[in-house]
Order: C-alpha cells, then structure tokens, then sequence
C-alpha cells in the first residue's frame, strides 16, 4: 500500500492570524485539511470561509479546552463543570478529565457541532483540541468512546489510530503503553464503524519548543519535520499543525507563535511538497480519506 499523509491545520477560527494563514494555504493549494474551533472569537469568518469553499475538507476541532493565560474562550452551553473559576474551559486536558461530566461534555460537543452546521456548513471531519477527548491522560477512555459515538451519529470521519509504529511513538510514551492504547482504540473504532486514519504522528513540541528562539533556523527546522514526515509507514497517517501568520495579535496570546509561523511557512514552502512526492509519500484530506477506506 502507498504512504498518504494527512496534514490537518488546527486552531482554524481560533483568532485572525490562523485564519489569514488558512485561507491562504486552501486558496494557494497549499492545505488540504483544517478544523474550526466554534467556541472562539474568530470562528464565524472561518465557518464563512468553509460555506463559500465547499470543495475544501473543512471540520469541526471539538474545543473543551482553553489553553492561554489572557486569550480565552467559554462553552457553547450551559455546563458548570465545563469551567474553571474563572468561567472559562479547563486550561488542560487532564482537567477535563478530572472534572467534566460526561452528560456536559457530550452537550457541548454536538452543541458545537449543530452550530457549525445550523450556520450553513458540511463538516468533512470532526476532531479534538488538546486531545482532551481521548482520555489519554487520566485513562478516562469513555470520553474516547463518547467522541466515536458522536463521529458516528453525525457521519463523520474521526482523528483516531487503529495501528501503531515506532516511526509514530508519541515523545515520552513507553512503547508497552502505546501499544495497549492502540489496541484499545482498534477496538472501539472497529465497534463505532467511524472511518479514522490508521496512524496518528504527535508532534515533538518539546523537540519544537527548542528550537523556537532568537537565532531559529527555518532551514534545520524544515529538514527535521520533512524527515518525520517521509518515514511514515504504508497507509494513511494523520499529523497535525497549527499555522498562523506572525502577527502583534499571535505573539500576545501565546509565547509559541514563532512555532505556529514556522509551520505556515513549512506548508507555503513549495520543497515541502516536492520532498514528500520524491519520497513517496502523497498528500490527502479527510475526503480523501473517506473514498480511500470505502475501496477498502
């Protein structure tokens, strides 16, 4: 089997300069897949952007999380235990974990879902922020159980593994635990019937964080991510980035925002894309995806 590889933008309607870096990278053929996270101030121009680009594979990135310290959103519902308190969603997964109720969480999620498509747009993937659906974290699986049964009651396709590799170890996972992890996934997607990637690389941030700083090289950094990138094994493997362009507004909410430049840049970069097509590698969508996995 060939080696496709899915490059999903997150973050899309998180706040202007990831929009303006999205619509560029649709409009210049430079992204094939992103998802919108409703709960935030920019969504509407992103779900706008989605109705007018029917063609593009444009979804839904699930939000019960809310990460920076002055930049910061809150639920779609009603759900106290959604919120920390100062009234915002949980600033990390493992907080949602710890303190969301299952009822609450499944309000918000198809709370966020209905807006998105009760505004006029067709979802071609939902996913999660944060990974705060997965249960990785507290081992609180039924939320991964919960988001397939979601995926599946709207039709979508779902960011999932049901294999595992070494080439796709996420940093710090001992090997033992992924596995079991990913056996336990295979198990509920194989139940769901939810179409899924059949493996999910993890950036390194730790790996980007140190690279990130006042003499950054574009050039290294590049060489780093397409190598990862090309050694993936046959199938289909989802990745995700979180592009944004450089701005007063991306470096006042988070203190990465050189991260999230680098990686609009890497995709606008045209040896991006010829590197993967020397090394065998084909770049999809989520649509993609779906005729992929229905021709079995």
């Amino acid at each position: 089997m060939a080696k496709y590889l899915i490059v999903n933008a997150d973050d899309f309607g998180m706040c202007s300069s990831a929009n303006k870096a999205v619509f560029d990278l649709f409009e210049t053929g430079n992204l094939k897949s992103a998802t919108i996270m409703m709960p935030c101030p920019t969504a509407k121009e992103a779900v706008d952007f989605a109705i007018a680009h029917p063609e593009y594979a444009i979804g839904v990135h699930t939000t019960l999380t809310s990460e920076w310290q002055k930049y910061r959103w809150k639920p779609l519902t009603d759900s106290p235990s959604l919120v920390d308190e100062e009234g915002y969603m949980w600033h990390e997964a493992d907080m949602v974990e710890r303190h969301a109720k299952y009822a609450e969480i499944e309000k918000e999620v198809r709370a966020q879902l209905d807006l998105a498509i009760s505004m006029g747009m067709k979802p071609s993937h939902m996913d999660n922020h944060m990974g705060s659906l997965y249960g990785h974290q507290m081992g609180r699986f039924s939320l991964c159980k919960l988001a397939l049964k979601i995926a599946s009651d709207y039709g979508l396709p779902y960011r999932l593994f049901t294999k595992v590799d070494r080439r796709t170890l996420p940093a710090g996972v001992p090997w033992g635990v992924y596995k079991a992890v990913g056996k336990l996934t295979a198990s509920m997607v194989k139940k769901s019937g939810v179409t899924v990637p059949d493996y999910l690389l993890f950036p390194d941030w730790g790996q980007m964080d140190r690279m990130m700083h006042d003499e950054f090289d574009y050039e290294l950094y590049k060489k780093l991510i397409l190598r990862i990138w090309a050694d993936i094994p046959d199938g289909v493997t989802e990745t995700f980035v979180h592009p944004a362009v450089a701005s007063d507004e991306l470096r006042g909410i988070t203190g990465r925002w050189m991260c999230r430049d680098a990686e609009y840049k890497l995709l606008k970069d045209p040896e991006t894309w010829r590197y993967l097509e020397d090394h065998g590698v084909k770049m999809i969508s989520y649509r993609d995806l779906v005729t992929l996995k229905s021709q079995g």
